[in-house]
This record gives C-alpha cells, structure tokens and sequence, in this order.
C-alpha cells in the first residue's frame, strides 16, 4: 500500500511539474471552484520567515475549503538554506525557492508575496534578526503586504513568545505581525505608501499552534484550548479527487530543494489557531465570525451576489459557456463598484472564469526564448473560441507598440485565427531578472527602490498582449503575457517564459581561483550573444597586484546564442593576496560585466538570472599531502570542485561503488554535507568505509543532521550529533590542542586562519563523544556555552577518522584561505613527515 501511495505521489507530482510549466486552463470542476471562490468576498494572510515554512494544510484549507482568498507572506526567499537538488547557493538558492512557493501555491490555491528581508542564516535570537534585517524597512514591508492585499485575518505560523527558544528568523516574524496588525491602519505610519494604497485594518489575529509547540501531543492534550479554534483539514473535495491533506502534501512537496518531497496524507486531521488579538470571536469556530463575506459586504453589489449565486446553485458541467450571459451581467456591474480593491480582485477573477466557459485559447508565443533590446523578435498569436458563444476579435494591442492592431474578425467556434507580429525590443526595456538582484545587496537586506515592487514574487513580464474582445456587446479584455513554446522529443510540449536579456554577457568558468603558489594560471572567459552579429573585446578587470595576459582580446559571434572562448594568463603575486577579477565585454564603446545564468529544473519554470559576472583570485600560502581524494557526494555542495582548486585529483564515488577495492585506491575519502541523511546506500556501506579507516585511511566526514540519519554507527565509537551551531561568523576560535598533528601539518593553523568567514562558523555539532575522540576547537555564540564539537579527530586501527561541522561549504564558495588550509591539513591527516614536525 505505501508503495502504491508513493507512486500516486510521483504521477500526481509530474503533472504538477508539467503544469507548472504552461498556462492554467481550467476543466468544468475547476470552473465550478473558481465560481464559489467568485462568491466569497474574505481573505486571510498566512505569516512566516521562510519558504517551506508556510502550513500547506491551513493555507490549502482556507483556499478550496472556505473558499477565501488566501495569500503566504514569507519574509525571506530563503537565500541562506541548503540545496539538496543542486550547486545554486545565497541568491540563486533564492531564485529557486521563490519558484517552488509559486509551484506549491498554484496547488494550494494560495497567493505569494514577500518582504525586502534578506536570509542571512541561522539566527538565535530576534534581537539579532531585525538588527541584521533592518527591523524599520521589513516592518514597512508587512504593513505594505497588508495594506495591499487588505486581509480580514491574519495567521502566524509561529509564536512571538519564544524569543530565544527557536529560530530568530521565526520569531520575528510574529513579532513584526504583531506589530504591524496595528500600524497598518495608522496612516501617520509609512505615510508614503499611502500614495499607491491604503490603510487597512485586519480584524483578528492568531497564533497556528500546535502539539509540537508544547513538545508531546500529551501534553497538548493537557492545556485549555478555550482560545484556540480547531478544523478538520482532512476534508474531502469531489471535484478534486483529492483531500485536502493530498492537496497540502503536494504543495509541500514542491520545496524539492529543502528535501521536502513526500507521501501525501489523507483522513481527518486536527489543525488549531489560538487568538492573538482583534474582534472577540465570542465562542464561534470561524475566523470570519462577525465578517460578512457575501457580495453584501460592497456597497452596490447585491445583485452581483445574486447573479453569481444562481450560477452556482445551477451550474453546468456539461457546458459552461451557457452561463456567459449572467456572467458579462456580472462583469459589468463589477466594473461600476465603487470599491477599488475588490473591483480589482474580483475582475481578474471572473475574467479567468469567462475565458475557461468560453472554451478560449489565447497564446503569444515568440520565435525565440530570448532576446536583446533593439532586436527583431517574431510574435506568433493563436486565438481560439472553443464554445458556440458569439465572440468577436476586435483587435489586440502589444505594449511595446504604440498603436493597436484592428481586426474585427469573428471568432466562429472552434476555427483558429493565427496572427504574426514582428516586432523590435525597446532599448529601454529592462531586463529579465529578478528584480531584487538588481541592485547589491546587504548581508540582511534586498534593496528595491520602487514601491510596487517591493513583495512581488516576480518581475513583472518585460511585453503582453491586450486582446480585446467583444461578447454579447461587451468589451472584454484578456491580457497575455508572451511565452516560447517549443517541443523536444523525449519530453513533448514545452513552455518557457520570454526574456530580455543583454545583447552580450561574459561569464568566468570558476567563482574562486585557489593558487597555491606564485605559479600562473590559465583563466576561460565565455562570452554569449545575445543578438546576432556581435564584435567587439574582451578585456579583465583585476587587482593591482596581479597581472593578466594579454590586456585584450577580439572576440566576433555571428548567431544568437553562439559563444566564444577566451583564455587569459593570470599571474598571482609572489605573496598571500586576494582580490576580485571581472570580465569586461566592450560592444559599440558599452561595457557589459554581467553574466547570464540559467536555472533549469522540472518541478519550476526556467528562470533567467543577471549577476555581476565576479570572481575571486587567492594567492594561498598553502601546502598539501596526498593528491587523489574520493568525495561521496552529499547534498549539493561545491567541496570537490574547490579542493581541485588546490591541486588535488578528485574522484566522485557513487555509493554503488563504495568497496575495499575502490576505497584503497585513494589518499583520503571525504562525505559530502548531508550524505548520511539522503544516501539509503550508506546504511550498507559504512563498514566498507570504516573498515578504509581501519586499514590506515583518512576519513573526513562533514556535518549531518541528527534527524532521518541512514545508518545508527555513524562513526566507529560513540558520536551523538546535536543541534549545536555556531551562527557568528567572527565568533572567536579557541585552539584546544596546539600541538596537534592536524593543526600543525602541513600548514600551521593559527586563529587568522578563521578570519573572513561567512555566514556562520558551523552547524549540527555532536554534543557528546567517546573518549577516542580529540576534539581540537572550540566556539561559541555570544551568551552561550562553549561548543567543542566542530572538528573531532579519532584514530581507529592505523587510520583516521575525521568529523567536522564546520562550514566549509560555504567558506569555499567564498575563498576564504583559512578554510582551505585546514581542510588540507585534514586530508593530510596520517602523513606527516615526524622530522618537519618536530621541527
């Protein structure tokens, strides 16, 4: 049965993923749905710090249960996670969690907005996280996100009580709910915003609790829930097929990059939501208690309830389109309502609903995925009415045109109206990326200028199309925004959005350069066209330093989309240095320094990033031993490609290939972050690896979490993982044991060797070891107990064993010299030469 339900996961899994791909059209049920979602006229506001952090089975709940609108604000894109599907970290990592919060929101049915917040990663304590934050500005950023989206309740997903006791990310986001339920109607607060919206007073508050906060489901049965509300959300959708605890699973199981991937879940489920503050519920379970959210609640909109409501009391499933009549009726009287926000939402909403009965389909798909400003794109339109439904093709206005385009054709059922537009790119059009990157950013804030952007999960698309229809002598106009539609053999009909990109872009093949001494190296430029026919240079910014040959070099692409490769010679100095080194791409006397990266995963659309194409030289005082490492890859990190960086042969071993044959052939084995919570294989082959040690191997075994660890013999004496971590980059480090072999060969570890660390020192520390273990640093958060953890060194038969919660991750990505350092020294473990050392 479990394997039958992991199946259904994965095929109801693909279809989302093809879904997530092309325009939403709607079957009869989903018409259905969209109706009594037309007819509800409520919203709520989910709150939290973090994509996956949102409750999928409240927020799916609120959406096709109660039928309100329902929005997630997650005040960080989750920069500063892991990701367990690929090398993209910090902003790139962002991009990717953004997306799958789209892709869990378009099953859910929710909404996604977000705050400026930058996630800079673990914090302890919300002091710490608005300070980094800039408390001020994210607070601004909540109030705006309520102010806009003018919610009737808020839901925070966790307790502003517990400062301290969990995630300072987390905790502060309730604080700054709490806040801001007050100052959003305070119109002396963030007065600026109130050119473009409103203030807003949101009617109740609450806390979604539940047996976790109390620690056993024992003890939640315990407290008095007088305050609390509770639903069932393990309902059940006919339309859907689905529960709606299926439905949440889904959404859930889109945050692939986090490992939330898996079995859906169905039956009767209790969810709680304690009152925070608002309108007293005065003994009802329904947050809208006291909240009319019938049409009732607009001046001048009783009839619109009425005409919908007869809709849906008597809906057609067979054929749709024979509601047409009522729903024009209702569009237009929609268009005369005095209020601005539900005018707006509701309009967006019922045109969804006219364009799904009408059977249409409308598409602008260009000639190509991309293209540069000032160059010729081809527009393909195909418009088709798929009902009996009197409709008329007016004409269509494309925004980068000035004039529209007449046409006035009949659309007769189901006889398609192909249409071909060549149109050239404004040069001013900016480009497609988004819009947070914009500008350089600060470890805890994104820096968007303009208002309207600020909590958009996307940049809005660069050209649409306005088509405007007539229907039952209605002007209706349907907005499209163009797409590039293709198909590839092993995957069928393709969608991807279309961009603007640059006319060139100039990328570097590594983001750090390691030289490990004065020796020079030969550094590869790829230059991209974005337009057809590019000339021009290639030139390197560098430090002063260094030196780079030769200063230019020609570069002439004829096709968009070709490339050209480059080969500069970088000289290091003769001492320690570093410094930043950036590809300059001269087009016309315009200097491009942008490169052009790609995201392509199944389970989102493809995005396209611009980033300052930047890469850091290090001129290392470094010294190694041994030279072929194998690396058991983990949850993707970067650790193989930086320790090529040094000089060391580097061999990935899947864990199929884990045996004593293969292991003896290499100097030291290295397991990759996260290895022993997604590899089922290590369960198996930890003897294989521990039997390596054994026989006079060095084994480096970087930080695991606690939680779903594939094997109990985690090493080959006792070692109790924990959730200690060290989230202060500049903590101080305390050498334990001066004269320790690791710390001393072949380089000498001192305290500078931790300077320039980024992010955090490290994570998930063990808390408790045998006495075979030699723990050689300690470090702590300030207010905290020392934490001794992050480097233990064990030898067990004539090898070493080796584990290490410490960052380096992060700090190779970073070229931070100390990191790499003593990462060397770990894989020299066992080799030292006993004269030097004593020397």
């Amino acid at each position: 049965m479990r394997q039958f339900a992991l199946c259904l996961l994965v095929v109801l899994s693909t279809i989302v993923s093809i879904q997530a791909q092309q325009p939403k059209k709607l079957n009869s049920s989903e018409i259905y749905e969209a109706v009594q979602k037309l007819n509800v006229l409520g919203s709520v506001l989910y709150i939290a710090a973090h994509p996956d952090d949102e409750n999928t089975r409240l927020i799916s709940y609120m959406a096709n249960h109660v039928k309100a609108r329902t929005a997630y604000l997650s005040l960080t894109r989750g920069d500063g996670g892991q990701n367990l599907i690929g090398p993209e970290i910090r902003e790139l990592l962002g991009v990717i969690r953004t997306q799958e919060l789209l892709a869990a929101r378009r099953v859910d049915g929710g909404e996604q907005r977000f705050t400026r917040a930058n996630d800079f990663g673990y914090s302890k304590h919300p002091d710490e996280t608005l300070q980094i934050w800039d408390k001020d500005k994210v607070l601004a950023d909540v109030v705006w996100a309520i102010r806009t989206f003018k919610p009737d309740v808020i839901i925070n997903r966790f307790d502003h009580r517990r400062a301290g006791q969990t995630h300072g990310h987390h905790t502060s986001s309730a604080l700054l709910s709490l806040e801001a339920f007050d100052l959003a109607n305070d119109a002396s607060k963030y007065s600026s915003q109130l050119n473009l919206t409103q203030t807003w007073q949101p009617k109740r508050l609450f806390y979604n609790t539940s047996w976790w906060r109390y620690g056993s489901r024992e003890k939640f049965d315990e407290i008095d829930k007088s305050n609390m509300l509770n639903f069932d959300i393990g309902v059940y959708y006919p339309t859907k097929g689905l529960s709606n605890n299926e439905v949440a699973s889904l959404a859930s199981s889109q945050h692939l990059c986090q490992g939330f991937g898996r079995l859906s879940q169905r039956g009767t489920q209790q969810e709680y939501i304690e009152f925070l503050k608002g309108e007293p519920l005065d003994g009802s379970n329904d947050v809208f208690s006291g909240i009319d959210t019938s049409w009732n609640r607009i001046k001048g909109a009783e009839a619109i309830g009425a005409i919908l409501k007869d809709i849906e009391n008597g809906f057609d499933f067979m054929n749709p389109s024979t509601h047409l009549p009522k729903l024009i009726e209702a569009y237009k009287l929609i268009q005369n309502l005095e209020d601005d926000h539900w005018k707006s939402v509701k309009t967006k909403e019922i045109l969804q609903i006219i364009e799904a009965c009408t059977g249409l389909y409308i598409e602008v798909s260009a000639n190509s995925p991309q293209a540069a400003p000032n160059s010729l794109i081809g527009l393909r339109m195909e418009v088709l009415n798929r009902s009996d439904v009197n409709i008329e093709l007016a004409s269509y206005n494309i925004s980068t045109m000035t004039e529209g385009v007449s046409k006035s054709l009949p659309m007769l059922p189901n006889q398609k109206l192909n249409f071909l537009e060549d149109v050239i790119i404004p040069q001013d059009l900016n480009y497609t990326t988004p819009y947070w990157l914009n500008k350089k950013n600060g470890i805890g804030m994104y820096h968007v200028e303009k208002q309207e952007l600020i909590g958009l999960p996307e940049t809005p698309r660069g050209i649409t199309v306005d088509f405007n229809l007539i229907m039952d002598n209605t002007p209706i106009t349907i907005t499209k925004p163009v797409i590039y539609r293709y198909s590839r053999p092993d995957k069928g009909e393709l969608y991807r959005p279309f961009e603007i990109i640059p006319q060139v872009s100039g990328s570097i093949s590594d983001k750090v350069f390691i030289f490990e001494n004065d020796q020079q190296k030969e550094i590869e430029i790829t230059v991209k066209a974005g337009k057809e026919n590019i000339e021009g240079y290639v030139q390197m910014a560098y430090p002063n330093d260094w030196n780079v040959y030769p200063q230019k070099q020609k570069i002439q692409i004829e096709n968009k989309g070709d490339i050209q490769k480059v080969v500069f010679t970088v000289i290091p100095p003769k001492n320690q240095s570093e410094g930043l080194i950036t590809p300059m791409v001269n087009i016309d006397d315009e200097y491009y320094t942008d490169e052009l990266i790609e995201i392509d995963y199944d389970h989102i659309p493809f995005q396209t990033v611009l980033m300052p194409s930047v890469s850091k030289v290090v001129r290392l005082d470094i010294d190694k031993r041994g030279n072929n490492i194998g690396y058991i890859e983990g949850a993707g990190d970067v650790v193989p490609e930086s320790l090529r960086q040094i000089g060391y042969n580097v061999t990935i071993i899947k864990p199929e290939q884990i045996s004593p044959e293969n292991l003896s052939n290499f100097d030291a084995i290295v397991v990759g972050i996260r290895a022993y919570n997604i590899l089922d294989e290590l369960k198996f082959k930890q003897r294989f690896l521990l039997d390596y040690v054994k026989e006079g191997g060095n084994l480096v075994v970087q930080y695991n979490t606690s939680r779903r660890l594939k094997t109990e013999q985690l090493a080959p004496y006792e070692l109790k993982l924990s959730r200690d971590r060290v989230t202060d980059e500049n903590a101080n480090v305390k050498i334990l044991n001066p004269e320790h072999p690791i710390l001393n060969f072949p380089n000498k570890i001192t305290a500078d060797d931790f300077n320039g660390w980024v992010q955090e020192r490290g994570l998930y520390f063990p808390n408790q070891w045998s006495n075979e273990f030699t723990p050689l640093l300690a470090m702590n958060d300030s207010g905290e107990s020392s934490k001794e953890g992050s480097l233990l060194v064990a030898k067990y038969g004539k090898g070493n064993y080796i584990y290490t919660g410490l960052s380096f991750f992060r700090e190779f990505p970073a070229g931070v010299p100390g990191a790499y350092r003593l990462f060397a020294n770990l894989l020299s473990a066992g080799k030292e030469d006993k004269t030097q050392l004593k020397n």
